[in-house]
């Protein structure tokens, strides 16, 4: 088995709590052999797609030992490879669109690509939730002033979101008094020229912003809750949060059937679906995270129950 990855420079990873590296792991135990690129590896020749990549090895060590060795590289024609991984962590900028425009090229070849290049443009991480309207909560995206701001009023306290940032970046929390707020949409929407989402504040984010991980569909039985640090309203590692365990709710089981089947339909493989008390706030389909918290809690291989799922996949 050949295995492709496409990521950010592994030399920046933090492999204890990576989960592309948990998948790296895993599929070298299974004795894949793993083909490295980077997203501008990726090339078109007289209509076919390949890359230029770097045979790849991994161990999980202490946090500052040495985690991946190079070997030989070369450029391959991606049809070669069994499975790929897109693992670039967002945003989804134009290059990005581009490479699941090659990577695309590689499926018709007969490539497994994960997630599929075409559910990746379909499915933005902020609006692809809104496809659900029972599952969110009172949500509005818009670029101009004068709806966000009766938003606000109407729903007296909100979080405003960039659509295409990650790890919590560029989120604001508004209330209807803020002396702040014309500075805030003014700046968030570059004067009306860039859509942002709007949602209704959920106070159970005190209790943690829940990441359920979905292998085509089907939850892992517990959940990562990420807790705000004191003075936060932002659960996300990235911006300090707390990952604390828990067993997944029957309402968390009723919010990933409802989204089972589209998520299915579309060959979104693995994803990281975020819930705030009772409802969905993000579907995150390009490269989720909380492997490895979740493996070390409750002692678990979340990736073989993946690479399990992509073999099946194959042979069918």
């Amino acid at each position: 088995m050949k295995l492709g990855i496409v990521m950010d420079p592994i030399s920046q990873i933090k492999p204890h709590k990576d989960s592309s590296f948990a998948m790296l792991l895993e599929a070298q135990r299974r004795g894949y052999e793993l083909y490295y690129m980077q997203p501008e590896d990726l090339f078109l020749q007289n209509g076919n797609a390949y890359a230029d990549t770097t045979l790849l090895k991994v161990w999980d060590r202490g946090i500052n030992e040495q985690f991946y060795g190079f070997g030989h590289s070369q450029s391959i024609a991606l049809r070669e490879l069994d499975i790929i991984l897109i693992r670039q962590d967002p945003p989804f900028n134009n290059d990005y669109l581009y490479s699941t425009h090659i990577l695309e090229q590689a499926e018709t070849e007969g490539v497994l690509v994960v997630n599929k290049p075409q559910s990746l443009r379909d499915a933005n991480e902020k609006l692809f939730a809104s496809w659900f309207p029972n599952c969110i909560p009172t949500t509005l995206v818009s670029a101009k002033a004068d709806k966000l701001r009766a938003f606000v009023e109407q729903q007296q306290d909100t979080i405003f979101k960039p659509l295409d940032a990650m790890g919590g970046a560029s989120i604001f929390r508004v209330k209807a008094n803020d002396p702040n707020i014309s500075v805030i949409i003014e700046s968030m929407t570059d004067h009306g020229k860039h859509y942002i989402m709007a949602q209704a504040f959920l106070p159970e984010i005190l209790q943690g912003d829940k990441r359920i991980l979905l292998i085509y569909g089907e939850p892992i039985a517990y959940t990562l809750a990420r807790i705000p640090k004191a003075g936060e309203t932002r659960g996300n590692i990235a911006a300090g949060g707390t990952g604390v365990g828990m067993e997944i709710t029957e309402r968390e089981r009723w919010l990933c059937e409802q989204i089972k089947p589209t998520i299915q339909a579309k060959g979104l493989h693995f994803v990281g679906l975020d819930v705030i008390g009772d409802y969905i706030t993000e579907i995150n389909v390009t490269s989720p995270t909380c492997i490895r918290e979740l493996d070390a809690q409750f002692g678990l291989n979340i990736a073989g129950v993946l690479f399990d799922h992509l073999e099946q996949q194959l042979k069918q």
